[in-house]
């Protein structure tokens, strides 16, 4: 009986003192991606993480609240940069990748039970930061209820020597598309004057 009750207080600490379900999550998608699913050898090829609207997703209005389309989209990321072979040449070469940005655009709601599909792509990188897109595609109708972009920034190597490591040669980046060009001027231009403000000029963001 006492190893129950302490077993119910560290379940109770743990998610009441940490993100649990999160730290469960990600891991777990990251080893199914590795483990159960067959790796993607194209960089750029679109894959799908399936995903239903679960009561504790909602908001006060029962849709599914704006923030858990990030946590999805995340663990769709984490899923997706397995698969591809990006973690583990990260890891191979000493460095990893944080999320320095992101842009949301929701356009129609997901409701309780609604399932759906998070399509996960990466769209290019450049010396610092690889650029990717999720789309939240409802199982109901193939609407696209959201968009999502990512950028994600390398530290320790840069994207062309992770690619290169993957690919066994240069490649270059595919151009970026125009609506994500715009994103990224607006994100230096947001750094750019953050930097001005606060004095550090010659500081660059994460």
């Amino acid at each position: 009986m006492l190893w129950l009750l302490v077993a119910l207080g560290l379940a109770a600490a743990y998610f009441s003192l940490l993100d649990g379900w999160y730290l469960v999550r990600v891991p777990l998608a990251v080893l199914r991606a590795r483990l159960l699913q067959p790796p993607v050898r194209d960089l750029l090829a679109e894959q799908t993480y399936a995903g239903r609207v679960l009561p504790s997703d909602l908001d006060l209005l029962r849709h599914m609240n704006n923030a858990r389309y990030l946590r999805e989209a995340d663990v769709a990321r984490a899923a997706h940069l397995a698969r591809c072979g990006v973690l583990g040449a990260l890891r191979a070469l000493g460095a990893h990748a944080v999320l320095a940005a992101s842009c949301a655009r929701y356009r129609r709601s997901l409701r309780l039970l609604e399932p759906f599909e998070v399509r996960t792509r990466l769209l290019g990188w450049d010396g610092r930061a690889f650029y990717l897109e999720s789309r939240f595609i409802s199982g109901r109708d193939g609407f696209v209820c959201a968009l999502l972009l990512f950028r994600q920034h390398v530290l320790g190597t840069t994207p062309d020597q992770v690619v290169q490591y993957l690919c066994k040669r240069r490649v270059e980046s595919p151009e970026l598309p125009e609506d994500l060009q715009h994103w990224i001027s607006y994100n230096e231009a947001s750094s750019q004057k953050l930097r001005a403000e606060s004095g550090l000029s010659s500081t660059k963001d994460q």
